[in-house]
């Protein structure tokens, strides 16, 4: 099976039977991390071309190793010292990749919708490594594998995105793939970053942190943005930390098997507490690790290769 879109461009439009799809699909290239020989030759003869207008460590990082474990050509493209400096636009860009033969491109922007323009004007599969406040798909991918490997299923599952619920693409991915496999997702925070009207997607808001751990089987932690403190939104950090900092102590009412996780890089003693980071509930490594099968999955399932193959 593979995906019926040419694009990975968020969880919002996948359905159900593509989400499980690439749950399924994930199993088999995380087993290839035990052998000797860490690599498949799935995308032999194929082009990735990884273009990040953002910085980052952990994504691209990520995504080069599960390119490469497929056997594939990989290009990074250092933006800050390439022809965008001198005015070139996006889809430019892209087009000039594409005629130099790149079967993928994996961008990441700060404008909500950049992949998209990219997929409407060229052939090549286009993945959202990121776009502004819009969505992070491969990481709600890997979050939402992660419970599935640790709690063997996912409908009816409780599960707590704690935070800057406003500015997360990593939350709304979160919310779009856990709510359709059956998930019963809860946000928490301060109010200034909750969104308006986002019970609307199925969603329970606390408000109160200590309250909204005692319902939960799953708590993902994401990271307060520090440049969002010059905006005011909340009073200070120092009551950020009082009221929505994950402790040894809020945990104490949770349930023992509670899983804690945190889509990195961490601000630990603001968000998140390091005893709480380095505990046994903690599946935080094991994100980063399973980020890679899962990139793995979505470009086999993206690999056009594949779908030609398929069709005659």
């Amino acid at each position: 099976m593979f995906l019926k879109c040419k694009d990975l461009l968020g969880l919002e439009h996948l359905d159900e039977k593509d989400l499980q799809a690439i749950l399924d699909s994930v199993k088999p290239f995380k087993s290839l991390f035990t052998r000797s020989v860490k690599k498949a030759p799935t995308l032999i003869g194929k082009t990735v071309v990884i273009l990040f207008y953002e910085p980052s460590t952990r994504t691209r990082t990520s995504f080069e190793i599960a390119a490469k474990r497929l056997s594939a050509d990989v290009v990074n493209i250092p933006v800050n010292i390439s022809s965008v400096v001198k005015g070139e636009s996006l889809i430019d860009t892209g087009k000039t990749l594409e005629a130099m033969k790149a079967d993928y491109i994996i961008v990441r922007h700060s404008l909500a919708g950049a992949p998209n323009i990219l997929a409407r004007n060229l052939n090549a599969s286009i993945i959202n490594a990121g776009d502004g406040f819009h969505e992070h798909p491969t990481q709600g991918l890997l979050d939402l594998y992660t419970i599935y490997e640790k709690k063997k299923k996912l409908e009816g599952l409780k599960v707590l995105l704690v935070g800057d619920i406003l500015h997360s693409r990593v939350a709304k991915s979160n919310i779009w793939a856990l709510t359709k496999m059956g998930a019963q997702v809860a946000v928490s925070g301060p109010p200034t970053l909750i969104p308006t009207g986002i019970e609307d997607l199925g969603v329970k808001v606390y408000y109160n942190l200590d309250e909204a751990v005692k319902q939960a089987d799953v708590v993902n932690i994401l990271r307060i943005q520090l440049e969002r403190q010059k905006e005011n939104l909340f009073p200070s950090v120092h009551e950020y930390v009082e009221l929505y900092q994950l402790t040894k102590e809020k945990l104490k009412s949770a349930k023992r098997d509670v899983l804690i996780m945190h889509p990195g890089p961490m601000n630990r003693g603001i968000e998140i507490s390091s005893d709480v980071a380095d505990s046994s509930n903690a599946v935080i490594n094991e994100q980063v690790t399973n980020g890679i099968a899962v990139r793995m999955a979505v470009l086999y399932l993206l690999n056009p290769k594949r779908k030609n193959e398929s069709s005659n």
